[in-house]
């Protein structure tokens, strides 16, 4: 008897551990989805399962690539743990267009989600969100505006019509399909906008609610109709909220601002975070790993160099940074326009990898063509990035590189088409310099003088003569800077 009430204690021990690790598998549960793995929209999805069960908040950002206080925000709640309750995060929507800091590639995104038939990156993105949100309780969409929203006019960048500083609803209340409920937006906004306020300290800053009144006759906001919160209000029929936040705004306030609503939604949701944290270091590369001719890869740390032959084949297989999510590559002069990662990429003339995280520029590896070395030696030659110390540029016209000195003179013609691909240097990150060409703009949105990577057309009209050296538009000065000194110059000479 003794014998058989071991076993049978024995036997609901394991029961009850049995219980406990089926519970602690299934709760508490967080999985990471890839769509469109190896593509250049990769697209990453975070589930995070609460260990009690209880509704689901959705939270989209960089839906609009210039928007990076709604992304990073968003970047927080991926590596959350829940007491209750359930999150799906998408960080980075549009991941093309914040790797070019704009609002869009090839559409608005966040203008799809009505009757578009267009085929491209963004179409197949928009699907899978639309399911994510109608899977979802509730739905945040995180946002820069432009100026500071108010219900009255009172100057240009304070009215109406802009978006800052805002939570946007598309209408006062939501109706439940087959359902007699009614849901309260403006009641549900209100609360998390008095969360938000009570930590802004310039009254000029405060939220309000924006109800858009997205399908009433006399709204001035008919574009919302095809925005992803009108598809959660319209056809999901969860409540939706648009958190926009004033581009204007220093970036770590505008994170902060988002993270408190954010905070406020998911307690109106009742969904409970354990332990959560923030922590906004400077992004840092510290090294990648590159196999040369599908060989054994290797760690190049970064601002090193990596010597190889002419002709050969790299394929960049991983990066390692103090960020985890966001990361992309960029091998100068070759590749897609947005991320080289895993990719496959000849090279016949030196180059430079630049590594990003999201836009913010964050670390380098220079790949050197040695011309001692032959496609015969199978060990790999890595050097510090110090031999180098003069600045070269590498420029190409009408798809021609060159390789030019510092402070010599580039002939062109009218009609060529001139690309500042890269400068060289052995001791400085060269992400690190502003290379700015004189009379020209990159980016009218966002003139940062940063001019590396656009296309310039020597034409009539497409440069400022007041800028050139002569004030007839025949010399132009490119001029690379370093923390505000000038380091460097070229000087472009328009031939007749």
């Amino acid at each position: 008897m003794e014998k058989a009430s071991i076993i049978k204690k024995t036997i609901a021990i394991l029961s009850l551990f049995w219980l406990f690790f089926c519970s602690s598998i299934f709760a508490g549960q967080k999985t990471h989805t890839v769509f469109f793995e190896g593509e250049e929209n990769e697209l990453h999805v975070y589930r995070i399962k609460g260990t009690q069960p209880g509704k689901t908040l959705l939270i989209i950002g960089g839906i609009q690539g210039d928007e990076p206080g709604g992304y990073l925000a968003a970047d927080f709640y991926a590596d959350f743990l829940l007491e209750k309750g359930n999150l799906i995060v998408v960080p980075r929507a549009n991941f093309p267009s914040i790797l070019k800091m704009e609002r869009q590639i090839n559409q608005d995104m966040n203008r799809k989600f009505l009757d578009d038939d267009i085929s491209n990156y963004e179409t197949r993105v928009v699907g899978v969100l639309k399911k994510l949100i109608c899977e979802s309780d509730c739905f945040l969409n995180l946002h820069e505006g432009s100026g500071f929203y108010s219900r009255h006019w009172e100057t240009e960048e304070k009215n109406p019509e802009k978006f800052g500083q805002s939570i946007i609803i598309d209408d006062s209340v939501l109706h439940k399909t087959g359902s007699r409920e009614l849901i309260n937006l403006e009641k549900m906004a209100s609360q998390v906008i008095n969360k938000i306020n009570g930590h802004i300290e310039n009254k000029n800053h405060f939220f309000h609610v924006n109800n858009h009144m997205t399908n009433h006759t006399d709204s001035i906001h008919k574009e919302q109709l095809r925005s992803a919160t009108y598809y959660a209000y319209n056809i999901c029929k969860i409540p939706a909220f648009g958190i926009e936040s004033a581009k204007i705004l220093p970036l770590e306030q505008k994170v902060r601002q988002h993270i408190h609503a954010i905070n406020g939604f998911m307690e109106i949701m009742e969904i409970i975070p354990k332990n959560p944290n923030i922590d906004l270091k400077k992004p840092e590369m510290q090294y990648m790993i590159i196999s040369v001719n599908n060989s054994i890869p290797v760690v190049v740390e970064a601002m090193q160099r990596l010597k190889i032959s002419k002709g050969d084949t790299i394929k960049i297989h991983d990066i390692v940074a103090n960020y985890e999510r966001g990361l992309s590559v960029d091998v100068i002069g070759l590749g897609n326009q947005f991320n080289d990662m895993k990719n496959e990429l000849v090279i016949n003339e030196s180059t430079r990898i630049e590594v990003k995280k999201d836009f913010y520029k964050c670390g380098s590896v220079f790949i050197d063509i040695d011309s001692q070395r032959s496609n015969s030696v199978k060990k790999l030659s890595i050097t510090e990035s110090g031999e180098v110390s003069a600045l070269k540029y590498k420029f190409r016209i009408n798809n021609i590189p060159n390789l030019v000195d510092n402070y010599s003179h580039v002939k062109v013609r009218m009609g060529d088409k001139l690309i500042i691909e890269d400068l060289v240097s052995g001791k400085v990150d060269p992400s690190k310099y502003i290379v700015n060409f004189k009379g020209f703009v990159g980016n009218s949105d966002n003139n940062s003088g940063e001019d590396r990577g656009y296309m310039i057309h020597i034409a009539e009209g497409s440069l400022m003569k007041r800028y050139s050296v002569d004030n007839m538009g025949q010399c132009y000065q490119v001029v690379t800077t370093l923390d505000g000194k000038e380091v460097g110059k070229i000087f472009i000479d328009i031939q007749p």
